[in-house]
């Protein structure tokens, strides 16, 4: 059964298809043409690598018995013939739960246990670490085994109190909060930490990826959940009850984990059919679904326009039996509609700019080199026709000159030597402040300052003073980059005026945004040292795990700017090299021509005619790099998510452009 959304990720999906295409036809040209350097096939494989991995994050995040794993089947699901996701009364989803789709791989469910959490591993190291995960094959031809496989994800394990507050699960300063206790003293646990399932729906096949989140309590035990999963997810989607409203648990869910984050929200308030009354008419009915819409709006603080009431269960049962009333009346599509028209134009246009910025960041690079060889193709028809009818003498004067712009440009190498050896200094420099090894020295000491005191009472501190140290090593490096470049700048213009060189070196990376991203970081994790989480802190463990978590993110920053810094370096010593490079084929290929002359006069007119015939091949060369640009940036500005309502039409548009992409290249 196909939906407006799985149309639109279709959609989506071919034009990613197509977009890689294009780049990898675009590349092959530039190869074709002796234009594609090494950093240039980096950039190419690195834009084609990001399209191929692309994703779509949806998480849905609820307490629990609010719908949400029924919600998933009902979204997504609808075309299994049942339930994929365990979703029966009561707690199901225990742990969270992964949905994608991995080609890689085969189908499988990979369960980490529970007691992972002791070692205090991140999730991320522990994903790298097969042999940490058990792993269930996922039997796709038999519909009762599945079910049962998937059900897998509801086990729980009953555990002592004491190992139960090792795990996270049981917290002495907030009793309401624990779970019950058998008359053995025991703790209902769930019996994983983490599951992923790798299974070739459809949906999973065109890059969505579903996170399905245990309720308040195994939330708040696993921060790696709030700190990485639930950032990292492009789209959030919160359900509610409608008999019950926002309850004083989902309220906590909200304000602790969703409220705050910046990406798109969509409130679900499910289960609308228990409203239903047999004394109330059904106006009164829709007043009472109304209200309570408005009522979760304005509590949350969101927008009346992102809370949908709807009835998952009605909505699964329309879905399995092919009735299009129920399923308009389960008010589904309305949530369709709008995860569509809000959600994934947001999502390609990020991945069109991204290409944008890619392929004209290409074009520039192969047009310089080609305008150089022009350049010096121009500068070699006029010297040929100038020995049209000259003498011998003449000829002696321009081979003279020849290997005194020879002897000159020997004179440069040098100096640039010199100049990339300085660059080479002061960028390691740069790194130094932006190195994980510094990284891990700043973080370390600020674990040995929180260690002071009672209860890690100065960890708040420790934290604030961990802040200031790496803005000064990000301020430093963007000074000591600014330094450089005014360096390069000044020997840049110095070369070009001396020795004819046409160097335009691009500007260094902005650390400032590393700065904004590195802020952003601190006041999101500033709230797990504040006074009010003393309790949290104290817990054995726990600080150290947080520190890990803070580590692997604050390394994206610092390495991401390292990578960002040392991308420039290679561009400016890249363009250095080329035009090095192209200077000497260029003054090999006078010898050349002036020694053709001087053998036979017959020669010149050949020679002159060669030039001239190279000449037009670099001109149709440019133009050939500019209409393969433009058909790229305007596949990338148009992104099928953000046409007409009725996505089919544009699914055939998307597929002919990729059929004659493929008969183009061939």
């Amino acid at each position: 059964m196909s939906t407006a959304l799985s149309q639109r990720l279709d959609l989506l999906a071919e034009w990613r298809q197509s977009l890689d295409r294009r780049i990898a036809q675009f590349a092959g040209l530039l190869t074709d043409l002796d234009l594609l350097t090494a950093e240039d096939m980096a950039l190419a494989t690195a834009l084609r690598q990001r399209l191929a991995s692309d994703r779509l994050v949806v998480a849905f995040v609820a307490e629990f018995s609010r719908g949400k794993s029924e919600l998933i089947n009902a979204l997504f699901f609808g075309d299994s013939g049942r339930r994929v996701m365990p979703a029966s009364p009561g707690r199901t989803t225990m742990c969270p739960v992964e949905l994608g789709w991995v080609g890689a791989e085969p189908p499988t469910l990979a369960l980490l246990p529970i007691d992972s959490r002791l070692s205090g591993q991140p999730l991320a190291t522990l994903r790298e670490r097969p042999e940490q995960w058990r792993r269930l094959p996922l039997p796709l031809n038999d519909p009762v085994a599945l079910a049962q496989t998937f059900e897998e994800v509801t086990r729980t394990a009953r555990v002592s109190m004491e190992q139960a507050r090792a795990l996270g699960f049981w917290n002495d300063d907030k009793p309401d909060d624990n779970p019950p206790c058998d008359a053995q003293d025991r703790v209902e646990v769930p019996a994983w930490r983490h599951a992923l399932i790798n299974y070739p729906h459809p949906m999973l096949r065109r890059g969505l990826v579903v996170i399905d989140t245990p309720g308040l309590n195994a939330i708040g035990a696993e921060p790696e959940l709030t700190l990485g999963l639930l950032p990292s997810a492009h789209a959030t989607v919160f359900v509610l009850a409608a008999d019950a409203g926002v309850s004083r648990s989902d309220l906590a869910v909200w304000r602790e984990h969703l409220g705050d984050r910046a990406c798109e929200h969509f409130v679900v308030l499910n289960k609308i059919d228990t409203l239903a009354d047999p004394l109330l008419t059904g106006d009164e009915i829709e007043s009472q679904v109304q209200s309570q819409c408005e009522q979760v709006a304005a509590v949350l603080g969101v927008s009346r326009d992102r809370v949908f009431p709807l009835s998952a269960r009605q909505a699964l049962a329309a879905r399995l039996q092919g009735d299009e009333a129920a399923l308009v009346h389960s008010r589904l599509p309305q949530l369709e509609r709008a995860l569509t028209a809000q959600l994934l134009p947001k999502r390609s246009e990020v991945i069109g700019r991204m290409i944008d910025d890619g392929v004209l960041a290409l074009q520039q690079r192969a047009l310089g080199r080609l305008t150089d060889r022009r350049r010096q193709t121009t500068e070699q028809l006029v010297e040929l026709r100038s020995l049209r009818g000259k003498s011998d003498a003449r000829m002696g004067l321009v081979g003279e000159r020849v290997e005194r712009e020879a002897q000159e440009f020997e004179r440069c190498t040098p100096r640039l030597s010199a100049l990339r050896g300085v660059m080479a200094r002061q960028l390691r420099g740069v790194m130094q402040n932006l190195a994980s090894q510094t990284l891990r020295e700043e973080v370390a000491r600020m674990q040995a300052q929180s260690q002071v005191g009672i209860l890690h009472l100065g960890a708040g501190r420790a934290f604030a003073l961990l802040g200031e140290r790496l803005d000064g090593l990000l301020a430093a490096a963007a000074a000591q980059l600014d330094e450089l470049n005014q360096l390069i700048s000044g020997a840049q213009q110095q070369i070009n005026t001396e020795f004819g060189f046409a160097l335009n070196l691009p500007a260094p990376p902005a650390l400032s945004r590393f700065a904004a991203e590195l802020e952003g970081l601190q006041a999101g994790y500033s709230r797990y040292f504040g006074v009010l989480q003393v309790w949290r802190l104290s817990r054995r463990g726990f600080l150290d795990q947080l520190l890990r978590m803070l580590v692997s993110r604050l390394r994206v920053v610092f390495e991401s700017a390292a990578v960002e810094v040392e991308l420039w370096g290679q561009a400016v010593s890249a363009q250095m090299n080329d035009q090095l490079r192209e200077r000497r084929r260029s003054l090999q290929h006078r010898r050349q021509a002036v020694a053709r002359v001087r053998s036979a006069e017959e020669e010149l007119e050949r020679s002159i005619a060669e030039q001239q015939a190279q000449e037009e091949r670099y001109r149709q060369q440019a133009e050939r790099i500019s209409s393969q640009v433009d058909q790229v940036r305007q596949l990338a500005a148009s992104p099928p998510a953000s046409q007409a309502d009725d996505p089919a039409p544009r699914l055939q548009l998307v597929k002919a452009a990729a059929d004659s992409i493929s008969l183009g290249a061939a």
